[in-house]
């Protein structure tokens, strides 16, 4: 229950001292320098899933870092309106009540979504405090502003951008294809479409060439060699949706494609429809793909809208917001009205009905869905809002490659950059009612009239002119890409503005480059004239343990609050297969997740989880989350805690006015020389945003070096009559625990906290706003450190002995070291306690010859040995390693089975694959070292 309880105490605290340390500007000294983080804005629908765990984490270490460093810290927080989600959200709420969206006005609707936003959105700021997250609470924003707060800029920024951007001609309304989402009837962004590859088929049709027209077709056989050639009076085209052929106003060949260079300028009779289109040459066509022919239906896909409009042809519409066949003179009424799937079906039986379907095959495509509503998105012609991002994207691009903008890591920036250059044409209009609403007026001619509010346009369309506003709302990502100025203030020239923007650092995941990252460079160089963040560091994904993307629709999510707080598996599989798109999957998620998490989770606290995260955050390496690791640094956390109490019990108070310098005993200069090493390391690793081996440094220092080392080292001092150097022990030990909490604080901060307050016998301020550790390389003391590391590394060698002989800890025995200079023999007598009690050796000498009957093993190129008799019963230890190899040996050829059996190689999923190759390795290692204990036996 420790976490649990340190989680509780820290609760306490935050109320009062915390929360205000996490407030900009307060307790910096006058003349601190600023630093800014913004928060990528979570969807105010959202729930708190394992990469905000991992983005936030990351955010939190540098910001509390650079808080210690003593800067004027902002870490400004807020959650995004999320149009359609939250739309959505409402709706299903609404509609278990009975009600519907389209039987209410806009502003009846837009209150249920205000009541449900105070009720219940915004859980996720909540889940950000459980992971400790310190940003400043007092500033947190809402991209839709608050309507009750006149001090709310967050409206009137979005308002502002859009005037001035149209005014400066780079908003304009056109007709385009866009994603349009039939369920939602509404234009969407890329990043809200799924690609998802899904069973399905390309219907070979027969088009009629017109006026009687032929052409020799070659035949070839399975090889793609022609054998023959055949009369042809039509040209087959291939298609995955057979219905929008009733738009189509083209058939394209590959101006390089022989087989129909005698068609290019002729055409064909459009089945059903009965129009003539023609055949034109286009390089879109692949000669290598189908037949090579490929029909053009300009106002349903947008590869043919790029052809069409290379050929000058008008895009014929065919389906309707809800994708039903238009009632159209050119259409058959019979199709009129249907659904495009239902359409489908009764296009291909009247290809069939006519003998102008081919064949149909069936194969694997790949079907854009709305993530949210997970139907099929259609390509659709429509007007609407866009910014001209092309002429924005120009500075957005300069901006990083002169350099005041750093991708990290730096291979982001080819990315950023191919982007850049294919820019299109941003729609930012959205037909819903819930975000900003366009500032867009008509009157009853069309003329459009822009302006701050209605009294502004009006004065502006003269007075009695009735004007009517535009339906539509912003993008969310218009209003996101604002985020980091308008959070500020802006448009006001505020003193948060002045002070921390540009922002410090960036960091967020490499799926949204596009969306809000170049979008947030192109308004901020726009409105501020100035980058909006100095460096990006770009995080890689957090998958399972398998190496799977974390999916609900595969049931292997991990939840990190169940992390932290602990969950038993019962629900952790009701979570896991509740709402499963595939119920069917149920059983299967449930036998899986039974099968890896037996007991479901520990409460393995905020701090063990976070540790995890930043210590598995190498750049450019995704991260396949280990709950054995969450667990393995709650015991690292449970370490720090054993090694508190340790200095507690044996008096190690901190001491303001202790001077590291002054010491005397080597290994306390060695562990004030190792904990300058450590500072120095973390301090550089974190500016590098090195977030893994900043992680690793500490961990190393505090477990194997302070915890594992250094409280074994000063057991005789401190238990010893030397009064001197007992005092001189306990303020070292305590100063040392000191830094290692500075230097774990932003990684683990409630441990940290709470160790800080328990030991302190009168702290001047709480952990989070101590001075980061700026150790001299002047305490050094080298001569002192490569004494104790020569200690530990001797140690370390004898215990690895004295454990493969199978020697009982019960039993001391001499040390044998052949050639010793002056410097080993003067260690030897300096550490011949130490050596007693860490390694168990009574008595040491010093020979020319290693004696017979002893084993050896090397340090620092000096043969050290232990004669073994009187510690080996020879004859019994030679029969237990030799039964050990035996049974490693029978563990190999179980595993040279397994990998030899190419059925298993061939099925079983590459980590189950890989699992046993590993095993293999370790057991060859282990009976290696097996065998060598036997050879050192005496015969």
């Amino acid at each position: 229950d420790q976490p649990n309880r340190l989680y509780s105490t820290f609760r306490i605290l935050e109320n009062s001292i915390l929360t205000a340390a996490f407030n900009a500007g307060a307790g910096a000294k006058e003349g601190a320098e600023p630093y800014s983080i913004v928060i990528p804005p979570p969807n105010v629908t959202g729930s708190f899933h394992m990469g905000h765990a991992l983005n936030n984490t990351l955010q939190d270490i540098l910001i509390r870092f650079e808080r210690m460093r003593g800067k004027d810290v902002l870490w400004q927080p807020g959650t995004d309106h999320a149009g359609i989600a939250t739309q959505m959200v409402v709706e299903r709420k609404l509609a278990a009540q009975g009600l519907a969206r389209k039987d209410m006005s806009r502003d009846e609707f837009l209150a249920h979504v205000w009541e449900w936003k105070a009720t219940s959105g915004g859980n996720i700021s909540q889940q950000l405090r459980r992971l400790g997250a310190s940003c400043d609470w007092s500033r947190e924003k809402f991209t839709l502003g608050n309507p009750a707060d006149e001090s709310d800029k967050m409206a009137e920024a979005v308002t502002r951008a859009f005037v001035e951007l149209y005014n400066d001609g780079l908003i304009y309304r056109d007709k385009r294809l866009v994603n349009w989402d039939p369920h939602f009837q509404t234009a969407i962004s890329d990043l809200e479409v799924e690609t998802k590859t899904v069973d399905g088929h390309y219907w070979h049709l027969r088009y009629p060439l017109s006026g009687g027209v032929t052409y020799e077709h070659p035949i070839t056989d399975e090889d793609g060699a022609v054998t023959g050639h055949e009369t042809r009076d039509y040209i087959v085209v291939a298609t995955s949706r057979p219905e929008t052929m009733l738009g189509d106003t083209a058939v394209a060949v590959n101006p390089d494609d022989e087989r129909y260079a005698s068609l290019v300028g002729r055409s064909v009779d459009l089945p059903i429809v009965g129009r003539k289109i023609p055949i034109i040459a286009d390089d879109y066509a692949d000669m290598d793909k189908g037949s090579g022919a490929v029909k053009i239906t300009p106002a349903h896909d947008f590869n043919d809208y790029e052809v069409g409009k290379r050929a000058g042809h008008t895009p014929i519409e065919i389906l309707d917001k809800r994708a039903h066949i238009l009632p159209l003179d050119t259409i058959p009424a019979q199709y009129h009205g249907l659904f495009s799937v239902k359409a489908r079906k009764a296009v291909v039986a009247k290809f069939e009905e006519l003998g102008l379907l081919e064949r149909t095959e069936k194969l694997k495509i790949e079907q854009p869905v709305g993530d949210r509503s997970g139907v099929t998105i259609e390509p659709m012609l429509t007007d609407q809002w866009y910014v001209n991002a092309r002429e924005l994207a120009v500075e957005a691009k300069a901006a990083v490659d002169d350099g005041r903008t750093k991708f990290v890591p730096e291979t982001w920036k080819k990315t950023y950059d191919n982007w850049m250059n294919d820019i299109q044409p941003w729609c930012i209009s959205r037909q819903l009612m819930w975000g900003h609403q366009i500032p867009v007026w008509y009157d009853e001619g069309g003329a459009i009239f822009v302006g701050m509010d209605e009294a502004q346009v009006q004065a502006q369309a003269g007075a009695g002119v009735t004007l009517t506003r535009d339906p539509d709302v912003l993008d969310t990502w218009f209003s996101s890409g604002l985020w980091p100025f308008s959070t500020m203030g802006w448009p006001e020239p505020t003193q948060e503005l002045s002070r921390f923007y540009p922002t410090s650092t960036l960091i967020t995941g490499f799926d949204i480059i596009f969306f809000w990252i170049a979008r947030m460079l192109m308004m901020g160089l726009k409105f501020q004239n100035d980058v909006p963040f100095k460096n990006i560091y770009i995080h890689a994904l957090v998958l399972d343990e398998q190496g799977k993307k974390m999916s609900k629709s595969e049931g292997n999510v991990i939840d990190p609050i169940d992390l932290i707080q602990g969950i038993d598996v019962e629900s952790l599989i009701e979570k896991r297969t509740t709402g499963l798109r595939q119920p069917e999957k149920a059983p299967r998620v449930a036998k899986e997740t039974r099968k890896q998490y037996p007991d479901g989770f520990e409460a393995y606290g905020a701090d063990a989880l976070r540790f995890t995260l930043a210590a598995m955050a190498g750049m450019g390496r995704n991260i396949k989350l280990s709950v054995d690791r969450v667990a393995g640094y709650r015991n690292f956390g449970t370490k720090l805690w054993s090694a508190a109490s340790f200095g507690q019990i044996n008096g190690c108070i901190s001491r303001a006015d202790f001077d590291p310098s002054i010491c005397t005993l080597p290994v306390n200069q060695w562990i004030v020389s190792e904990t300058v090493k450590a500072s120095h390391d973390v301090t550089r690793y974190l500016e590098e945003f090195r977030f893994n081996d900043a992680a690793d440094a500490i961990y190393k220092f505090t477990w194997n070096i302070y915890c594992a080392w250094y409280i074994e080292l000063i057991k005789p001092m401190l238990n010893g009559d030397d009064a001197a150097a007992k005092a001189e022990t306990q303020a070292a030990f305590a100063w040392v625990l000191d830094m290692t909490l500075k230097l774990l604080h932003p990684f683990m901060p409630f441990i940290t906290e709470e160790l800080w307050e328990k030991i302190g016998a009168q702290r001047d301020s709480a952990l989070i706003v101590a001075d980061w550790p700026k150790l001299s390389g002047d305490l050094n003391t080298q001569s002192a450190a490569d004494d104790v590391n020569w200690l530990i590394r001797l140690v370390t060698a004898l215990r690895s002995v004295r454990a493969e002989m199978n020697i009982p800890p019960s039993k001391k025995g001499p040390l044998i070291v052949v050639g010793a200079d002056a410097v080993i023999k003067a260690r030897l007598e300096r550490y011949s306690d130490a050596l007693d009690v860490l390694a168990r050796v009574d008595t040491w000498s010093i020979t020319d010859v290693a004696p017979e009957g002893s084993i050896q093993t090397v340090v620092d190129d000096l043969v050290c040995a232990l004669p073994l008799a009187g510690l080996v019963d020879f004859k019994a230890e030679r029969a237990r390693l030799c039964k050990q190899a035996e049974k490693l040996a029978e563990e190999i050829a179980k595993v040279d089975n397994k990998l030899g059996n190419a059925r298993f190689v061939d099925k079983a999923p590459a980590a189950v694959v890989e699992e046993q190759k590993t095993r293999r390795s370790d057991f060859t290692s282990e009976l290696k070292k097996v065998n060598q204990a036997i050879a050192a036996l005496p015969s």
